[in-house]
C-alpha cells in the first residue's frame, strides 16, 4: 500500500488514528494524505460564484483548516520522524464522504484510515456516522479505528465469510497485502446458519483458499448462532488484533450496523477492522 488517506478533525480521535497508522505502516514507504473538510457556519453567496477567491470577504475556515493541518503535520514529524514517510496536505470546503471519493479517484488511494468515536451505552452505534458513510459510499478499503485501542503488532486476523460470492483477486489483494506485511496468522470464519454449505460455497471457499495458500491460516466453522453474534463473540473469547469485512449489500457488515443487532449484543468492537469494497456477483 502506497497512499494512505487520513481524513482528521483536529480531534483526540483523528490524532489516535493517525497514530496507529504511523506504527502500522511503520517499515512500509508511503505517502500519506492528510485530509481535513470544512464548510462555512453558512452558505454563503460567494461560494456559488467561485469561492473565496473571487470574494472580498475572508473565509476564516480555510485559515483554521490550514493550520489545523500544518500543525498536525508538525506534530507527526516530533513523535514519528520517518524517513519512509511523505505527506501531503489537502484542505477541501465539501462534505467528507465527497472528498474522500474525490481523492480515491485523481489520487489513486489505496487505503482510507479513520477514527470512531466509542459509543457511552450498549445501546449506542458503534461507529460515527462519517465512518459508516465513508464505508458505505467508498470505493477504497478504509481502515478503522477504535479510540481505545492502543498499538500492538498485528498477529491474527479474522475473516468472516458467508461463502455466498466469489470474491475478485483484486479485491482481495489489500487483504493479502497487510497480511504478508505483519506476518499475521489467517482465521477464516464461517458461521453455518442453515445447514451445509451448498456446492456453490464450496466453490466459493476453495477459491478464497487458493488466494490464502501463501499465508498461515485456519478454517474455523461454527454453528447455533447468527453470523453478527458469532463473529462478535469470537472476538471476545480469541486474540484477535484485525478484523477484516468485505462490504456488499445484505453483508455481514451490514448487518452489523443494523441497530437491533448492537442493542441485542450489547457489544462495541474494540479492535480495529478493515472493511474492503466487494465487486463480485453471486453467481
Amino acid at each position: 500500500m502506497k497512499t494512505i488517506l487520513i481524513p482528521t478533525d483536529f480531534s483526540d480521535n483523528a490524532w489516535h488514528a493517525i497514530a496507529y497508522a504511523m506504527n502500522f505502516f511503520k517499515d512500509e514507504p508511503c505517502t500519506f494524505y492528510l485530509l481535513h473538510t470544512y464548510s462555512p457556519a453558512f452558505y454563503r453567496m460567494d461560494y456559488v460564484f467561485g469561492g473565496p477567491s473571487f470574494s472580498a470577504i475572508p473565509d476564516v475556515g480555510v485559515d483554521i483548516s490550514l493550520m489545523g493541518l500544518e500543525k498536525t503535520l508538525e506534530d507527526i514529524k516530533k513523535v514519528y520522524d520517518n524517513p519512509r514517510h511523505q505527506f501531503e496536505l489537502v484542505s477541501s470546503f465539501n462534505t467528507l464522504t465527497d472528498e474522500v471519493e474525490d481523492l480515491v479517484g485523481s489520487r489513486g488511494i489505496d487505503l482510507v484510515v479513520m477514527g470512531t468515536k466509542g459509543a457511552s451505552g450498549a445501546k449506542e452505534l458503534f461507529l460515527g456516522s462519517n465512518t459508516v458513510f465513508v464505508i458505505r459510499k467508498g470505493k477504497a478499503p478504509v481502515m478503522a479505528i477504535p479510540e481505545q485501542v492502543k498499538y500492538h503488532p498485528v498477529r491474527n486476523i479474522l475473516f468472516p465469510s458467508d461463502y455466498l460470492n466469489r470474491y475478485k483477486p483484486e479485491d482481495l489483494l489489500p487483504i493479502l497485502k497487510i497480511a504478508r506485511m505483519h506476518q499475521a496468522r489467517f482465521t477464516l470464519l464461517h458461521v453455518n446458519e442453515e445447514g451445509g454449505l451448498t456446492l456453490e460455497q464450496k466453490d466459493n471457499k476453495a477459491h478464497l483458499e487458493r488466494h490464502l495458500e501463501e499465508l498461515e491460516y485456519e478454517t474455523v466453522e461454527l454453528e447455533g448462532q447468527l453470523m453478527p453474534d458469532a463473529v462478535l463473540a469470537y472476538i471476545e473469547e480469541h486474540p484477535v488484533d484485525l478484523l477484516v469485512m468485505m462490504n456488499r449489500r445484505h453483508s455481514f457488515f451490514e448487518r452489523l450496523l443494523l441497530r437491533q443487532n448492537v442493542d441485542q449484543i450489547g457489544f462495541h468492537v474494540r479492535i480495529p477492522f478493515l472493511v474492503v469494497p466487494d465487486t463480485s456477483t453471486t453467481r
